[in-house]
């Protein structure tokens, strides 16, 4: 290297300092971040939970980020002299202070990061802090959350609705505790008890259960079923379903949860459960779950932003019935107009029963001026509204007395019709969700190109626009010609990409590859490329999910568990030590899920609900202190089986290193 100038010298030695200050300043950035934890939890005891939990900050994502700013300061120190053309830094200082810098960038970058996204925020304690602004998320969104922390975009189902992680292969093990008996109201009212999870979880979200609908909480856990918008990833991945439908009966409970349904009202039990004898499976099958109806955008009376949107829509009945293998179905069609809103509004309504008939087919004239007739889609033009004095107001009524509690909808894509009519209703059969011919579930078929693929007829080709009458008619002729064949029928994401017109051609709709009627284990996915899992409980509990280990999952108990086996079932006598198994055998699996049942009799006094609370925190505190740095840890309340109006809740957070340095929970 040639002679510097004494300017290029004095140069150097500026840089030399430059870099030891910020590598200083990233080290007291370290240390006032534990400080920060540390003062954190002595905040929680003075301040009141509430107050604190809409004042506390999110440290990790901006300093994550405040650090990776500082590091491409230091990378654009060290280009700057080539840019420049000045000399290149040289010594061993500098080269040691270059390594450090360089070692922390690539730490931070290796980091798994998880954070809420606009769903999640909208179900998030701390977000909304008034529980009306909530809108809930569901127990399958967390059950996704779990899988994705074990094998990323290689997982069935995918956690993107509402949350995000980063970096997932970075995540060491999951550990899960669910808690059974407690619910959010416990929580939010009793936080102080819970500081644990106050402190560490940072990610706490509302979450409809299936105790708010009689349903388990351990099948919701343990079943993956293999319906809903994501399944064609299991296609791409094994070619072919291995499994089939969620039950029937955890649609409509669901449904339940949120929608005025009457439980078991069936004077005929019997007679509700017979098949009609066009059918070949119950038409409740082919209903929209309510994870489904959220996701195609239906109107539906959720807690939260949700309801305040849809306030002023109607019910279609102030009350229903659980909907059967012989409720009656009716086609539904709208036409609209645009209108000086700069929405469309109802121009047109028909409704046709299973008999072909046309129950009601109105014109209807909208409540704004309208600006474009949309004819040629439509079909409506100014002549034929003229003398039209029929409101929305009216058509609302006339549906409410005219479908029974028990009625199901089909239709297109009829949450725009819904949303037209402003009015909500239970249940649906979608056509462009039963029939698919595209093999994935975001690309739907137009109607107009299924009933002439499946039905050989033609519809929608008039010069003057659509037919509310027809279109319904075609949706109901659709619905009744799966009904006479199978599930799968017509429907290419069920099937495997299998060509749809030599199915058409089975007699009878019979398929060479035959169903499974049941859901895929969550055990089955999670113990994929050699990883493996172990769940504790009291006896009651394992023997629950014993029922969703299959044959191809080897399962083991606690004491002759070894490397061959992938499974732990671990049965422990009480609570307490059930938690101190899982805390011991954590970090040997990755996966550990850990079930409690709290009892009704633990909460009856406010003596026993105050020991009850504590004991959770510090089990909580005890697996929190055995999981590996990095790894996720959720905890989920289910919520009260007795008290239905009562969500549970969900906490999620990654372990940081920082934490291992903080103040621990007595």
């Amino acid at each position: 290297m040639k002679n510097l100038t004494s300017k290029q010298l004095t140069r150097i030695e500026k840089k030399k300092k430059k870099m030891a200050a910020l590598l200083e300043i990233t080290k007291l950035n370290d240390k006032d971040r534990k400080a920060k934890i540390i003062l954190k939890k002595d905040d929680m005891e003075q301040v009141s939970d509430t107050e604190e939990a809409s004042r506390r900050k999110r440290p990790c994502d901006k300093d994550a980020k405040q650090d990776l700013d500082e590091t491409e300061k230091e990378e654009s120190l060290e280009t700057e002299a080539v840019a420049n053309k000045k000399p290149r830094l040289s010594g061993e200082e500098y080269l040691k202070l270059k390594q450090e810098l360089r070692a922390r960038k690539k730490k931070l970058t290796a980091l798994p990061r998880f954070q809420l996204k606009a769903v999640g925020e909208s179900a998030s304690l701390k977000v909304n802090l008034n529980s009306e602004d909530r809108i809930p998320i569901f127990l399958t969104d967390v059950q996704h959350l779990l899988l994705y922390s074990l094998h990323g975009h290689h997982s069935p189902y995918l956690p993107t609705r509402w949350c995000q992680l980063e970096k997932y292969n970075k995540v060491p093990h999951t550990v899960v505790l669910v808690v059974e008996g407690l619910s959010l109201y416990h929580f939010v009212a009793y936080e102080s008890m819970f500081r644990h999870i106050s402190t560490k979880l940072e990610h706490q979200v509302e979450v409809v259960t299936p105790c708010a609908y009689g349903g388990s909480v351990i099948e919701d856990l343990a079943a993956v079923p293999i319906t809903g918008v994501q399944c064609d990833k299991l296609l791409k991945q094994y070619g072919s379903l291995e499994a089939a439908l969620r039950s029937t009966g955890d649609v409509i409970k669901l449904l339940r949860a949120v929608f005025p349904v009457q439980e078991n009202v069936h004077t005929d039990v019997e007679t509700s459960h017979k098949l009609p004898v066009t059918d070949k499976f119950s038409r409740t099958r082919l209903l929209l779950s309510l994870c489904q109806m959220v996701e195609e955008n239906y109107p539906v009376p959720l807690k939260g932003e949700l309801a305040k949107k849809y306030g002023s829509y109607l019910m279609t009945k102030d009350s229903y019935i659980e909907a059967s293998a012989v409720s009656p179905m009716f086609g539904l069609d709208c036409e609209m107009c645009k209108t000086t809103t700069g929405e469309l509004e109802l121009t047109r309504i028909s409704l046709v029963d299973e008999d072909m008939k046309i129950v009601y087919d109105s014109l209807v004239r909208p409540a704004n001026p309208i600006t474009d007739y949309l004819t040629r889609f439509s079909g409506i033009t100014k002549e034929m509204l003229q003398d039209v004095t029929t409101s929305l107001a009216d058509v609302q009524q006339t549906l409410r007395q005219l479908l029974p509690p028990d009625a199901i909808l089909v239709g297109q894509s009829l949450n725009s019709d819904l949303h037209t009519l402003r009015m909500m209703h239970p249940y649906i059969i979608d056509t462009s969700v039963i029939f698919n011919i595209t093999g994935d579930r975001y690309r739907k078929t137009k109607l107009q190109t299924l009933v002439r693929e499946f039905l050989g007829e033609r519809i929608q080709e008039s010069n003057s626009g659509h037919c509310s009458t027809e279109d319904s008619l075609a949706s109901m002729k659709l619905v009744q010609l799966k009904l006479a064949n199978s599930v799968d029928y017509g429907d290419a994401v069920l099937l495997g990409r299998c060509d749809m017109r030599a199915l058409k051609l089975e007699e009878n709709g019979k398929i060479k590859n035959d169903l499974k009627k049941y859901a895929t284990s969550i055990f089955k996915h999670v113990t994929r490329d050699k990883k493996t899992a172990a769940i504790v409980g009291v006896t009651d509990v394992i023997q629950e999910y014993s029922k969703y280990l299959t044959d191809s999952v080897a399962v083991m108990d606690d004491t002759h568990f070894d490397k061959d086996d992938q499974v732990r079932l671990v049965v422990t006598d009480n609570s307490k030590q059930a938690v101190t198994r899982a805390s011991q055998i954590a970090m040997e699996h990755a996966f550990t899920l850990c079930h409690l049942r709290v009892d009704d009799d633990r909460l009856s006094t406010d003596e026993k609900l105050s020991k009850a609370f504590r004991n959770v925190n510090k089990w909580v505190s005890k697996l929190w202190q055995h999981t590996a740095v990095n790894g996720l840890v959720c905890v989920i309340f289910t919520g009260e089986r007795e008290k239905r109006t009562s969500n549970g809740a969900c906490f999620v957070n990654l372990k940081r290193e920082l934490d291992n340095n903080s103040v621990q929970d007595s």
